[in-house]
């Protein structure tokens, strides 16, 4: 489970960007396979939505091995995702011993865990194992737990989303209305994160850590064109200062102008040109003679080895 929710983030930086409304409807997961063992069915439970039926798996898979880091991620992360808070909670702090991550921190099945009393004394308790793993690397705590809060939000939905789409098709007014929610979630994030960059500035990664610095371009990324333009010269000198991500702000540039109804600068997206076979192609450049330099300028491969290796057409 795990695996493809990192997947579903990742895809933002690795892969084309479509809108909500041209997403093809992902395949359905396999049926669980009887030899594919406990893992296999468990993920494959949770990802078609039978949480109940996964956490089964997850706990027989814990009690053969009660310290292996990856059984009680994903076991607190279904308990999570079934309104189980304070079961979850109780193994999320386990892995405060064995193997701390901040991906805990930003996690989507987590947002029930992140409501529940005992969650700051935990995220305390994080930070400090963190940072000694890490030689103090967030420094600006408070800063950090509010970005990796909007991170999680940023991110929640998905996962309820891609199962309505699988069993209900990407035009259900289900789909319809949980993407409608996403919608109004963003803004909302948006808005907290105005108030953040006013007070704070743009977030570096010497001051908050890599994945809490991320915040601010996915929830950007997800906002709209006045905003992106607003705040796309701040995360410039970040990333000129060695404190942002370039491929992030390829992406992040491109969506701009995509939202402008301009060409795009470094070729990151493409869009939906047959929903039936998910085949997409390179979105108009600004300049396709002087493309490559701009990707080379920030340390990006050549547009054809990009499209090559994403399966973009022209």
């Amino acid at each position: 489970m795990k695996t493809v929710q990192r997947i579903l983030i990742t895809c933002l930086l690795a892969i084309p960007l479509y809108a909500a409304s041209q997403v093809p409807p992902p395949p359905p997961p396999p049926p669980p396979a009887s030899g594919q063992g406990h893992a296999g069915r468990a993920d494959s439970l949770l990802t078609a939505g039978s949480v109940a039926l996964a956490i089964e798996e997850y706990r027989a898979m814990y009690n053969q091995n009660k310290n292996d880091s990856h059984i009680i991620y994903n076991y607190a992360c279904a308990l999570s995702l079934a309104g189980q808070a304070d079961s979850s909670l109780c193994y999320l702090n386990r892995l405060i011993v064995l193997e701390p991550s901040v991906s805990i921190l930003t996690d989507p099945d987590l947002v029930a865990v992140r409501e529940s009393k005992g969650w700051k004394d935990f995220e305390i308790d994080l930070i400090i194992a963190l940072n000694e793993i890490n030689g103090n690397s967030i420094k600006d705590t408070a800063y950090a737990s509010k970005l990796w809060r909007l991170l999680c939000l940023d991110q929640y939905g998905f996962y309820e989303t891609g199962i309505a789409v699988r069993n209900l098709g990407p035009d259900s007014p289900v789909v319809t209305a949980l993407r409608r929610m996403q919608s109004l979630q963003n803004e909302k994030n948006l808005e907290e994160l105005e108030i953040l960059l006013a007070i704070k500035g743009w977030p570096e990664v010497s001051q908050v850590g890599s994945k809490a610095s991320e915040a601010a371009f996915y929830v950007l990324q997800h906002s709209n064109a006045r905003a992106q333009e607003k705040y796309i010269g701040l995360f410039e000198a970040a990333c000129r200062k060695g404190e942002g991500n370039w491929q992030q702000y390829a992406l992040m540039f491109d969506r701009m102008r995509m939202n402008q109804n301009l060409p795009q600068r470094y070729g990151t997206h493409s869009i939906l040109d047959n929903r039936a076979t998910g085949e997409n192609r390179l979105y108009p450049l600004e300049d396709e003679t002087r493309v490559d330099e701009w990707r080379k300028g920030i340390g990006l491969e050549p547009l054809k080895d990009y499209m090559t290796r994403t399966g973009i057409k022209r």
